[in-house]
């Protein structure tokens, strides 16, 4: 591995700060004391910031030279609503809230990038460092966006890093294409009529034609979509009744739909609907169909992920840049790359080995009560962004005024 030496010394110190932002974990949009330990970080380091896109983000500018060129590097700052089962001495001091998905590992490795490129500034454009508020169902990056984030800040292109449990530390994994899958949710209300258990016939029971839609939602993934595509329908709540001797004239039943396309999703929510509407007419009920589609997919762009995948093999050889098998978890990075090209990838958190006493039981993965980032990451991580800053920013590209939306054209450097 190629680690930048001045990186690597300002680890520790920067590792305080991840700590630091580890034991005080805010939730989506209410990021303020997060916002404010960034922006007078990147201030001390005679960075200009800009804050308040989408509420809470805070968006600083690396500048040097007379290029118009730029490109965005993304980390989100979030915390997840639940309650962190580890002792050391950096866990949460708010009940209820955690970083239990790395932000503020995230939030390290590109401040630590932001240091050393505002020091150096080996490149001839302008960095956009997006620290990035509430993705934990947020959607803080589509909030940026309507705040007018590209129109303020013109990127050709814009980067996202995430940490990955059970890839080594020393790895990164990337793919072009679908990276994620987008999470969309429904909650159909079934109405019946209600009666004494004991004289059904004097009712109508929405419980039996409940049990007939979640049997007929899976011949949508086995009937109606083509088999190579992918489509997950999950049933994950029912909800009737409050006796036991009693039918009752409701019942709700919620879950999500996972998808990597729009085309696959549009055909999901058109057969659920048509499913739930017409199944509940032929047992005489009636039903409320209401579906949220949240994050989209998360879709890589060709050109900008091989750009990527040839700086990281550059910081740490061929044998540690994988390829990344596509998760149904969601991202809403994907967003941003509906308005720009880009490439989402993942840096190995590790094992879970690098913890030291004080945590708690069970693996380290995300969203577990017993995660912690790993702090080994920091230099490696930064490294990586100062590299693809500077290679991105180094590379002649006559072609990028028009780069905004194609995805075939080559990348730089390729």
């Amino acid at each position: 591995m190629h680690m930048i030496e001045s990186i690597r010394a300002d680890a520790a110190a920067i590792a305080t700060i991840r700590r630091d932002i580890h034991a005080h974990p805010e939730l989506c949009f209410e990021e303020t004391r997060t916002a404010d330990l960034i922006a007078q970080a990147l201030t001390d380091w005679g960075i200009p910031i800009v804050r308040g896109l989408g509420k809470t983000g805070v968006v600083g500018i690396v500048a040097n030279g007379s290029s118009k060129r730029a490109l965005g590097l993304r980390a989100d700052i979030d915390a997840l609503p639940m309650t962190e089962r580890n002792g050391f001495a950096h866990r949460s001091t708010v009940a209820g809230k955690m970083h239990a998905c790395g932000h503020d590992g995230h939030i390290a490795m590109l401040l630590a990038a932001a240091k050393h490129l505002a020091k150096h500034r080996n490149f001839d454009g302008t960095v956009y460092l997006v620290f990035q508020p509430a993705e934990e169902g947020g959607g803080g990056a589509r909030e940026m966006i309507r705040d007018g984030i590209f129109g303020r800040f013109p990127m050709e292109a814009i980067f996202g890093m995430h940490n990955w449990p059970g890839l080594d530390v020393g790895q990164f994994a990337l793919k072009p294409g679908p990276m994620m899958a987008g999470s969309n949710e429904f909650r159909i209300t079934i109405h019946g009529k209600g009666a004494h258990a004991a004289m059904p016939h004097l009712g109508i029971d929405p419980v039996p034609v409940a049990c007939q839609l979640v049997n007929a939602f899976q011949s949508i993934v086995t009937r109606n979509k083509r088999p190579i595509d992918t489509a997950v329908i999950s049933v994950t709540m029912i909800h009737a009744g409050e006796a036991t001797n009693v039918i009752p004239d409701r019942c709700t039943i919620e879950g999500t739909v996972r998808v990597f396309s729009n085309e696959v999703l549009d055909l999901v929510e058109r057969r659920m609907q048509r499913l739930s509407e017409q199944i509940c007419a032929a047992f005489e009920t009636r039903c409320e169909f209401d579906f949220q589609r949240n994050y989209p997919p998360t879709i890589n762009h060709a050109a900008e992920t091989e750009f990527v995948r040839k700086v990281l093999v550059e910081v740490v050889g061929a044998g540690n840049v994988v390829d990344c098998e596509p998760t149904m978890g969601s991202e809403d990075f994907s967003y941003f790359l509906q308005e720009r090209p880009g490439c989402f990838f993942v840096i190995g958190n590790g094992d879970g080995r690098h913890r030291a006493h004080g945590h708690g039981e069970g693996p380290c993965m995300l969203h577990n009560p017993n995660y912690d980032f790993n702090d080994e990451l920091i230099p490696l991580g930064a490294t990586a962004w100062v590299h693809l800053a500077e290679r991105w920013l180094g590379t002649p590209r006559a072609d990028a005024s028009n780069r905004t939306g194609d995805t075939t054209e080559t990348a730089a450097g390729t």
